[in-house]
């Protein structure tokens, strides 16, 4: 599985894709690998070109509660379109996901972990719910591999 921690680190729980990212680097699972991207759709796009089992984590600010969880997987095309609107980059994991999709190049395997934000404004650090949030998708993420691997 590729994990891939989205974010900036200098923009308060932007950064929170990172933040799950150092956690789950910190877990060392076995047959993950973990990067992280600062949200550019191209980079984006050229990285699911070329993957099989992707795990995307995000901030996003859909005027939900900070901290609140959203999964997404990529067969539900639906509810891509619903969030995807709500990164907090310009072309970005949404538009990314759907050119992959456009090209007949998506992941066998693709899935968002967007995490509701409270703070967007410079500066480093999570707000707390959004803190505890990166624990809870590191774990669910942990929680992910290893049943998939069971199988």
């Amino acid at each position: 599985m590729l994990v891939i921690g989205i974010g900036n680190e200098y923009r308060s729980d932007d950064g929170v894709g990172l933040a799950v990212a150092v956690h789950l680097q910190d877990m060392n699972l076995e047959d993950v690998t973990v990067i992280t991207n600062s949200g550019d759709g191209a980079d984006l796009l050229e990285i699911l070109l070329e993957a099989e089992d992707v795990a995307l984590v995000d901030a996003v600010n859909s005027s939900g509660k900070p901290g609140c969880v959203h999964r997404l997987d990529s067969r539900e095309t639906e509810n891509w379109d619903r969030y995807s609107g709500f990164s907090t980059h310009g072309f970005g994991v949404g538009q990314a996901v759907r050119m992959a999709k456009a090209l007949g190049q998506l992941p066998p395997r693709l899935v968002l972990f967007g995490i509701e934000g409270a703070n967007f404004e410079p500066g480093v650090g999570l707000s707390p719910e959004v803190a505890a949030a990166a624990e809870v998708v590191a774990g669910l993420i942990r929680k992910e591999v290893l049943c998939t691997n069971r199988v």
